[in-house]
This record gives C-alpha cells, sequence and structure tokens, in this order.
C-alpha cells in the first residue's frame, strides 16, 4: 500500500473497502440468511413474509430480533478475533491485493456483520451476490460504517433513508436517494472521518507485530475491543428506527414517498466520531 494513501484518508477508506469486499464469504445472502435465522422460531408463512418485506413487518417483535442480533455479533467477534490474533505474528499473513490481508479480513467481517444485522433490523439486500458493489452500494455501505465508527453524520443520514424505505417497501428503494448528488458531500466526509480512524488503526496493528507472540495476543485484544463496540453501536441504532418497529406496520398511519432532505444534513454541524468505550457502556 502505497504511503500516499495514508495522506488522503478517504481513499484509505474506499481502496480498503473494495479490497474488503473481495475477501471469499464477505458477502451475506439476505434470504438464505433471515430464513436460517427464524425458520426455528417461526412459522414457514410468517418467515416468508419477512424475507419478501422484513421481519418486523411480518410481525416479529424487536426484542426477538435483539437475541438473534446480539448471537450473531457474538459469532463473528469470535471469528474476526482469531483471524486478528494469527496476523499478529511478524509475517503471519500476506497482503491481499492492495491492502494487508488481516486489515482485509478484519472489514470484511465488518462488512459481514453489518450485512447480518441490516438484514435482521428491515433493510434490503445490499447486493446480488454475483455483482460487484455499484455506486449507490458502496454509499450506503459507508454510512452504515459510518455509524459503526460513530460518525453522527452517517446516523442521520440513516434515519432519513429508514424512514422512507419503512413507508415503501419496494426493491432498492433504499439505495434509490443515493443516486442524488447532494448525498455525496456526505458520504465523502464519512469517509474520510473513519479513513482517519482507520489510518490510526492501521498504525497501531503494524507496531504491535514487532514483538513475537505477544504481538499476536495484543492484535486479537484490539480486534476484540474495537470490533464489538462497532457491531453493538449499528445495532443500537437500527433497531430504533421506524423501519425495524412492528407498530409502525401496524398502525399503517403513513403511505407515500418520503422526500429526503440531504441538504440539511449537510448543513449541520459534521461531528467527532463516538470512542468506543462509550459504545459499549450504551449497549
Amino acid at each position: 500500500m502505497k504511503i500516499e494513501l495514508w495522506n488522503k484518508p478517504e481513499e484509505l477508506f474506499f481502496l480498503t473497502l473494495k479490497n474488503a469486499l473481495k475477501v471469499p464469504g464477505v458477502k451475506v445472502e439476505r434470504e438464505k440468511f433471515l430464513t436460517n435465522q427464524l425458520n426455528k422460531h417461526y412459522s414457514t408463512e410468517v418467515v416468508k413474509l419477512a424475507v419478501q418485506t422484513n421481519p418486523a413487518s411480518a410481525g416479529i417483535p424487536i426484542e426477538a430480533i435483539d437475541k438473534l442480533a446480539k448471537s450473531c455479533i457474538k459469532n463473528e467477534t469470535n471469528q474476526v478475533t482469531g483471524i486478528s490474533a494469527i496476523a499478529g505474528f511478524p509475517g503471519g499473513v500476506a497482503a491481499y491485493g492492495t491492502i494487508p490481508a488481516d486489515i482485509a479480513q478484519y472489514y470484511a467481517h465488518v462488512l459481514r456483520i453489518l450485512q447480518k444485522l441490516i438484514y435482521l433490523y428491515g433493510w434490503n439486500e445490499l447486493f446480488e451476490l454475483e455483482d460487484d458493489a455499484d455506486d449507490e452500494t458502496m454509499n450506503q455501505l459507508t454510512l452504515f460504517i459510518g455509524v459503526m465508527f460513530g460518525v453522527h453524520t452517517a446516523n442521520a443520514t440513516i434515519t432519513k433513508l429508514a424512514k422512507s424505505a419503512a413507508v415503501q417497501l419496494q426493491k432498492d428503494l433504499a439505495k434509490k436517494p443515493l443516486t442524488k448528488g447532494t448525498v455525496y458531500p456526505i458520504v465523502n466526509k464519512v469517509a474520510r472521518t473513519v479513513g482517519i480512524k482507520m489510518t490510526k488503526d492501521t498504525f497501531s496493528k503494524s507496531a504491535s507485530k514487532v514483538i513475537p507472540v505477544a504481538g499476536a495476543v495484543l492484535s486479537g485484544g484490539l480486534t476484540f475491543a474495537t470490533y464489538r463496540p462497532m457491531a453493538n453501536r449499528l445495532k443500537k441504532h437500527l433497531r430504533e428506527l421506524p423501519i425495524a418497529d412492528v407498530d409502525f406496520y401496524k398502525s399503517n398511519a403513513e403511505t407515500g414517498t418520503i422526500i429526503i432532505d440531504f441538504e440539511e444534513i449537510l448543513e449541520a454541524e459534521f461531528e467527532e466520531i463516538e470512542d468506543d468505550a462509550k459504545a459499549e457502556n450504551k449497549r
């Protein structure tokens, strides 16, 4: 990876994201995932409706979704911690594309838990498994990752998208507003903010590798300390949105299309990242 990228955090972010998307197994098929998660607890009819619309629309309470989400976070955290510990040995893994393999694999697991959580809490398929992520999908991924990193502007944008998606459950509905030019400055700011944090983490992980064995323990511990709070932060935000609220669908009080004003978000003060310790205290 060229050192110049560390001076351009938004480019580092997008490069890392693109390399993470190349890691085998990174993409989660929504229909298969939801079916596997729900069929042990609900009837075939309820599971089918949850897949066709979303779990909340099918009447599945948020408390049940929370339990499934917690289990998914635990499983993915255990997997990514093991990968990071192995990578902590000097020369433990080779580079994956233009990004070190441990970094690419770490963010592949970030993407995996991201997909699992948004599907449980009501969002549509991000991308077809055989296709590369298009610009709209990359924008949406950036915003969700921004939420995971505690970027408050990302939270505000996702909240507006969720209101639109909850009102009108249609394929790709949440993506369509992201084609608008006004969302680009928001996405770019989120990418830059996250990229700065990624740069610091990359230097930290690289420094730990100068100490054999102890470096592996440190890398694994660092991963546990950062990955789980990020996943819990996304979980907390998603569960509070109308798209995950059973009562929202029961009331059926609103119909039609929601107009999303991205300019309002862009004009707001761009707040700093929330730290991981605060995220753990809130979960």
